[in-house]
């Protein structure tokens, strides 16, 4: 312990961060205050400069990952694959509302599989305004479409840690591998997901048309392209077969790097390492056969969202110093050692409540930290764990101050005048999230039961 005042003093700050980052008068933007409140714990001494070292080794390998994965969806959204993508989405809905709402939901949990919930959300919400508006949907029918979007793009983050810059950091943390954590969680998260979109549906229904408009396809009419887009001009067949063959390369090699990071991970090679070899090939690719200069990745790389993650982890580190995981350790070790019913419930509900007080990127450090001083024998911690996860990336949706992935996409709600108040995004949540969440905490259990009969975990 620190001392008294060095400790009240820290609780302040990150209070007073936490208000900050929330509220942001003026628009302030989220890595500001999380950075001061970093520089702060540090001048009180909660945090040591030893601590910054030990902090930087944790989420360096994270934040490489992060940064090659926004690099490739960049990449990608410069040859036009998102519209391409979209114009595909509205071309198979073949005229029904149904169906335009499986393949929303679908391309949304795609996106974050394949990329990462923040970067989902930033590429698919401008992509399914403009997909909705050309064909002439009305707010109120745009709604079932785009929050469902938003809430499968974010929790669908849980089954890979991949797909989230906190859950690789807290992998770290914990010693487990990415391998491992996908074969311990992708059932049960997909079973939960699976569950999350029936409910959404079942909400909504009543809001979404069952017949569409059909625009023309294929032939970048019907789409605000952006000027000089490669989809805005009509293409002949010939042009369209070519730029078809050409996505479909892309997304192969896509593939191929995401599939390579499980492999890379069960061979006991760095992630990281992987990740930026892919999307550095794609910068010469595009750089070879298109002219673009790499050097525009370094202007459109939102490094602000490291920033912010550097410096809650700083914040929650000082909390930690100072006896925060050991109050949390004494009041939980007993419920949640022995049983792993007990452990998978009382953390996932915990992170959950935590993750909407505080958002999920403090919430899910602390809960990890704690479980790494509760002595647990291996299988419960890693149940616990994977149900912090399921907590942070799934319970912590039932506000939108929950995530960072839900306040971005308030914020292109804004931009593109499309309107969806707090009080509708939570008449959804409310019948969705709870369910979702207590139904992949069980799943969570009967699954990781099941499979250490098999295998060693």
């Amino acid at each position: 312990m620190i001392g008294p005042v060095a400790d009240s003093l820290t609780i302040l700050t990150f209070v007073f961060t936490m208000i900050l980052i929330l509220w942001r008068p003026r628009g302030l933007q989220e890595y500001i205050p999380a950075t001061g409140g970093a520089l702060a714990v540090l001048l009180i001494g909660s945090v040591s400069l030893a601590d910054l070292s030990v902090i930087a080794e944790t989420v360096s390998g994270a934040a490489m990952t992060i940064i090659a994965t926004i690099v490739i969806a960049m990449v990608l959204e410069s040859i036009g694959f998102f519209y391409w993508a979209a114009e595909g989405l509205a071309a198979r809905a073949k005229g029904s509302g149904y169906k335009l709402f499986v393949y929303v939901n679908l391309l949304c949990f795609l996106m974050t599989l394949f990329f990462n919930n923040d970067g989902s959300i930033l590429i698919t919400t401008p992509i399914l305004i403009i997909v909705l508006r050309n064909l002439g949907l009305s707010n109120k029918q745009q709604i079932p479409y785009l929050l469902s979007g938003a809430l499968i793009a974010t929790a669908s983050s849980a089954p890979i840690g991949v797909s989230n810059i906190v859950n690789l950091i807290s992998l770290k943390i914990v010693h487990m591998d990415l391998y491992l954590h996908t074969m311990m969680m992708f059932v049960p998260s997909v079973c939960g997901l699976l569950l999350m979109f029936g409910l959404l549906f079942l909400v909504a229904r009543k809001d979404i048309p069952r017949k569409l408009p059909l625009p023309a396809m294929g032939s970048g009419y019907g789409y605000s392209h952006p000027r000089n887009h490669p989809l805005r001009a009509k293409l002949s067949d010939e042009e369209l077969a070519k730029r078809n063959r050409l996505m479909r390369n892309v997304f192969i090699f896509v593939f191929f790097v995401r599939i390579s990071l499980f492999i890379a991970s069960y061979a006991g090679i760095p992630v990281e390492w992987v990740a930026v070899g892919g999307s550095l090939a794609l910068l010469v690719w595009r750089w070879v056969s298109m002219k673009v200069v790499p050097t525009d990745m370094l202007r459109k790389t939102p490094w602000s969202i490291f920033a912010f993650a550097f410096g809650m982890y700083v914040l929650i580190y000082g909390l930690h110093n100072i006896g925060l995981t050991e109050w949390l350790v004494e009041g939980f070790r007993p419920i949640v050692s022995g049983d792993l019913l007990n452990a998978s419930l009382l953390m996932g509900l915990l992170m959950s409540l935590l993750s909407i007080l505080f958002n999920n990127h403090p919430a899910l450090m602390v809960g990890t930290l704690t479980l790494t001083n509760m002595n647990l024998d291996p299988i419960s911690l890693k149940v616990a764990y994977l149900a912090n996860v399921i907590g942070s990336d799934v319970g912590s949706l039932l506000l939108p101050i929950g995530t960072l992935a839900s306040l971005i996409w308030f914020h292109i709600l804004h931009k593109h005048n499309v309107k969806i108040s707090w009080k509708v995004y939570v008449r959804f949540t409310v019948l969705v999230i709870p369910p979702t969440v207590v139904f992949t905490l069980i799943a969570l259990y009967y699954w990781v039961s099941w499979m250490s009969g098999f295998v060693q975990l």
